[in-house]
């Protein structure tokens, strides 16, 4: 068994990886500052003789010796990255050069978690991995989407520098149990308005389309990313089932079961109006594809927050 470090490692993605890899026996470190991170993610765990929590800002230096480190340290919802951009870059460009110098010394095998964002609105679709994007550098999502692809310059060029043994993963939207509610973003927005009957907010006219995957596919891929031998990335992980906000929106209306209307707001600056993966490249090296339909997983996810909601607010 081995000893991992997964760094963001108490947030929604995090703490659903540290699931499957305490599961599987190996020790795991837990790092965590809890800026969108929370303990409550990982309690379960905590009885585990394999599993360690620690407070710590991937910003600053890390010292442990492990053998492999997954880096999801990261805001990764507009709400918050927009926060504070600038810690949010921070987080993103000098959180890869000291678990990078931190794999270097150890000679750890060293995955990072990119994302769909670096493409930007993208002027191809779907889009593979040889797509460069078509990033604003100066927007206000510019903090994630700039800090991302400086990350993926650092993961390659510490490979063909220093011999690093990189996994490079770009996340298309997810979902699942765990989002943040008040993160902003798209899943768990339209899931607790319709659960507290309030109208469900569309940015723009609601044309626009997401492809969603299910996090515990998504982890799945992580893991079999980083056990595989034969690349090292970049590489999409994503559901590549496309849709729009407005059938998003019916689909946890109908699930949840109430009626409310839609409230349209104008589209914020920057905001993608498409976005799929091609997973060609996961499927052959991988043998990966999704697995859990979309309105599996928002059933399971409308399950949590009802739990969630009711714990916050008996009334509810």
């Amino acid at each position: 068994m081995k000893r991992i470090l997964v760094t963001g490692g108490a947030g929604f993605l995090g703490s659903h990886l540290c699931d499957v890899l305490v599961e599987q026996g190996h020790d795991v470190i837990c790092l965590d500052n809890y800026f969108t991170g929370a303990k409550s993610n990982v309690t379960h765990l905590m009885d585990h003789d394999n599993f360690e929590l620690m407070r710590w800002d991937v910003i600053d230096p890390m010292k442990v010796e492990v053998d492999e480190i997954y880096n999801l340290a990261c805001p990764a919802s507009p709400v918050h990255y927009q926060h504070n951009p600038i810690k949010t870059i921070k987080t993103s460009v000098m959180g890869a050069i000291n678990v990078l110098g931190l794999a270097k010394r150890i000679n750890a095998r060293v995955f990072q978690a990119s994302t769909s964002e670096v493409y930007g609105d993208p002027a191809v679709h779907p889009q593979s991995e040889d797509y460069w994007g078509n990033v604003n550098p100066v927007g206000i999502r510019s903090c994630y989407d700039e800090g991302k692809r400086c990350a993926e310059t650092l993961f390659f060029d510490y490979h063909r520098q220093n011999g690093v043994d990189i996994r490079v993963v770009r996340i298309f939207n997810t979902y699942g149990p765990r989002m943040n509610p008040d993160d902003g973003r798209v899943v768990s927005n339209f899931i607790v308005q319709a659960l507290r009957g309030e109208p469900i907010t569309i940015y723009g006219d609601g044309t626009q389309t997401r492809s969603f995957c299910y996090a515990d596919d998504l982890v799945r891929g992580f893991v079999k990313f980083m056990e595989q031998e034969e690349i090292i990335g970049p590489m999409n992980l994503g559901n590549p089932g496309e849709f729009t906000m407005l059938e998003l929106a019916e689909h946890v209306l109908d699930l949840v079961g109430v009626k409310t209307e839609i409230a349209f707001k104008p589209l914020p600056s920057d905001d993608p109006k498409q976005r799929r993966p091609d997973i060609t490249l996961a499927q052959k090296h991988l043998g990966w594809k999704p697995t859990v339909p979309l309105r599996e997983g928002l059933e399971r996810t409308i399950r949590y927050f009802e739990k969630h909601i009711k714990e916050l607010n008996p009334a509810f």
